[in-house]
């Protein structure tokens, strides 16, 4: 055992925590992994529709992923160089169909079992959701919520054909699938009416979340605006905690670039455990707005790991990550934002939480400053090398060489 570890350990079991339990509890959390980071959320599908939706991809790195060969190639390196055993977030548009050409609101589990079958041989999970995005049937940047009868429809049975596909892959790899319905329906300018897309969108969940399914983890996601969706949107947060809270087995999922810059995901998340038994999150990092930036090691990622830590919440919230940057190498994109989440979560598990809330309870909140102020000095970097020795993955900076061989060895070459 490393020398920096054996003093990180006595440095901690000093005020009462035990560094090996923190790193097991850290070992045994999955993430789950978004495939779109691999290829700037293009998918399989050849629809010729460029991105829209309030989704923008920027950058043109080398070594984009074009097939399904290609992004999980991508997909085992950046699990390699990654502690613990995590799980695949998958779009519909990533259905593997061969030469046959299916619509979305005709997609089938078979159409995933090109997935299943690397998900199963590696011990992952999946995650899935629909997309309701760049495609031609988004007309007038809405989907579940237009007027238009033949656009809701589609729609609708895009949102039931997944919901089934994920029922269909928890019952292949035994394990729960979460299901999450996120749309980007609404209005660049002033909407003259907020009610009637809102009713619409409601119906439309009826429909969808209508046919109980074993093995699925349904939620809804909102979002406070998108591109070209400045003036309203109509899932809105109020709108879908208001649906999740009415409608038994639906859950909210809280993305953290999908709110005003102002609030904070991490007071959420507690807020939301006192009602449901599930919260799902997608982690992302905005920068003034919803840009789905690298998650970096921040205060506000370090608040959500508290959150989920100290509520003992580790089994009822579902960590996602949510990004996708195509200026930098995309895997050590997917690399660097998984470790900081993990990173954030250990930092987590390291701090005395019974000392600190009994500190809050007594209002010496002078002597609680001062305790969290020291941790924060704490040697959680000789805790987590030790973390990643033990998960048989490269620690500090040298898991960076394996990526930049890849990148000369095959990215470079994709053309």
């Amino acid at each position: 055992m490393d020398q920096a570890y054996e003093l990180a350990k006595a440095r901690y079991a000093a005020i009462g925590v035990d560094t090996d339990a923190a790193i097991e509890a850290l070992l045994k959390k999955p993430i789950s992994l978004h495939c779109w980071q691999g290829d700037d959320v293009t998918g399989f599908e050849r629809t010729g529709e460029a991105l829209s939706g309030g989704i923008q991809a920027t950058g043109n790195y080398p070594g984009k992923a074009r097939t399904f060969e290609e992004l999980t190639a991508d997909y085992d390196l950046a699990l390699s160089l990654i502690p613990g055993r995590h799980r695949i977030n998958l779009h519909a548009s990533y259905a593997v169909t061969g030469q046959e050409t299916v619509e979305r609101d005709a997609l089938e589990g078979r159409h995933f079992d090109a997935w299943i079958d690397y998900a199963k041989k590696r011990g992952l999970g999946i995650d899935f959701n629909p997309t309701f995005f760049s495609h031609p049937m988004v007309k007038d940047n809405l989907t579940l919520s237009s007027p238009d009868e033949e656009v809701r429809a589609y729609w609708v049975r895009h949102g039931i054909a997944c919901r089934r596909i994920s029922a269909y892959i928890a019952e292949k790899i035994g394990s729960p699938v979460l299901c999450d319905v996120w749309i980007p329906d609404g209005c660049k300018h002033v909407p003259a009416d907020r009610m009637g897309p809102r009713l619409r969108l409601k119906k439309s969940l009826d429909e969808i979340f209508a046919e109980q399914l074993p093995g699925v983890i349904d939620c809804v996601e909102s979002k406070v605006f998108g591109i070209g969706l400045e003036a309203y949107t109509v899932g809105s947060s109020e709108f879908y905690s208001a649906y999740a809270m009415s409608h038994s087995g639906v859950t909210m999922l809280l993305d953290n670039g999908h709110y005003h810059p102002t609030e904070m995901v991490s007071d959420k998340i507690p807020s939301l455990l006192a009602f449901f038994d599930k919260v799902p999150l997608h982690v992302t990092r905005p920068v003034r707005w919803d840009s789905d930036h690298v998650v970096l090691l921040e205060d506000e990622l370090k608040e959500i790991a508290a959150e989920i830590v100290r509520n003992d919440a580790m089994d009822r919230v579902l960590i996602g990550l949510d990004y996708f940057d195509a200026s930098i190498n995309r895997i050590a994109a997917w690399v660097i934002g998984t470790r900081n989440m993990q990173k954030a979560l250990l930092n987590a598990l390291l701090q005395p939480w019974d000392a600190l809330r009994a500190l809050q309870d007594q209002a010496d909140f002078t002597r609680l400053m001062m305790r969290t102020e020291e941790l924060k000095t704490y040697p959680m970097g000789a805790v987590w090398e030790e973390a990643c020795r033990r998960a048989g993955v490269p620690a500090g900076e040298s898991w960076f060489a394996r990526v930049e061989e890849y990148e000369k060895d095959v990215l470079r070459k994709r053309g």
